[in-house]
């Protein structure tokens, strides 16, 4: 996954966002930083939002169960993984992988698990905090070992 899928899977979200927050197309716009023409553009599929859209309304709508439910979790950890090539630090806690993920692999106190919509990888430590997220699975085991080795 990278930018552009993000913003193909996302544009068609945004007046569902909208909604399910209640606001007024004025007041959406107001909250992305943009006109409220240019959001009317985007809900009608006549302007493709830019990737800084699409992440501000990640970060800004990070409970949306919409924006959740269509990338698989925490709409901003996708976003993070997206925009660098790997996260590699403790974040906050995680659910564990209950829901949208698959585990692959453990290896002492460390899991590997893999995102089942976005495909991207995560390292969960033993109280499920996020210590690495990539979309490079090869990545992913080198770092699993190397964290299940120390």
């Amino acid at each position: 996954m990278n930018k552009e899928d993000v913003i193909e899977l996302l544009w068609p979200k945004v007046k569902l966002v909208r909604t399910e927050k209640g606001y007024t197309q004025d007041k959406m716009s107001e909250v992305l930083g943009i006109s409220k023409k240019t959001l009317v553009q985007i809900e009608k599929d006549r302007l493709q939002p830019g990737w800084t859209l699409i992440a501000a309304m990640c970060a800004i709508f990070r409970q949306s169960e919409i924006l959740r439910a269509a990338l698989g979790g925490d709409p901003v950890d996708v976003i993070e993984v997206v925009s660098h090539s790997h996260v590699n630090s403790v974040k906050e806690k995680t659910w564990g992988g209950h829901v949208w993920w698959r585990e692959l692999k453990r290896e002492g106190t460390y899991r590997l698990q893999q995102n089942l919509i976005s495909q991207h990888y995560r390292i969960l430590n033993n109280n499920d905090y996020r210590v690495y997220s990539s979309f490079d699975e090869k990545e992913a085991r080198e770092r699993l070992t190397e964290l299940a080795e120390k």
